[in-house]
């Protein structure tokens, strides 16, 4: 048989049964950090896609005025509006309406339900 003492065979085995309680706990840990890094992602994911949608929006509202704005500061030399004396205040105002009607839905419904929202799938928050 064996020249190793019984003492020692069971001093053995029992640090054989800690290593392997050892090596189950560090695996339930390890699927434990990895679940919660993964949590972790999938959250981080969630309000990036909400962020961005934010800020999509915003582009998309500013768009509009911005391109009024490009157009109106090209400095052409023969406009109508320029002879005319409320070609500024008329073109602020369009653009001030323009606003406010792309908006209204918003405004209604106390920014729950917006046009933009509704077109593109976005959840108001």
């Amino acid at each position: 048989m064996s020249d190793i003492p019984d003492d020692v065979t069971a001093y053995l085995r029992d640090v054989a049964d800690h290593h392997e309680r050892a090596n189950e706990a560090i695996a339930g840990f390890d699927e434990l950090v990895t679940g919660m890094r993964n949590a972790s992602i999938a959250q981080l994911s969630v309000q990036q896609n909400a962020d961005m949608r934010k800020i999509s929006a915003m582009a998309a509202l500013i768009a509009v005025p911005t391109m009024i704005v490009g157009i109106y500061g090209m400095n052409f030399k023969h406009m109508p509006e320029l002879t005319w004396v409320y070609g500024h205040p008329g073109v602020m105002t369009v653009i001030v309406v323009c606003g406010l009607v792309y908006r209204a839905p918003c405004a209604a419904t106390n920014g729950s339900e917006c046009h933009f929202d509704r077109v593109h799938g976005v959840v108001a928050d």
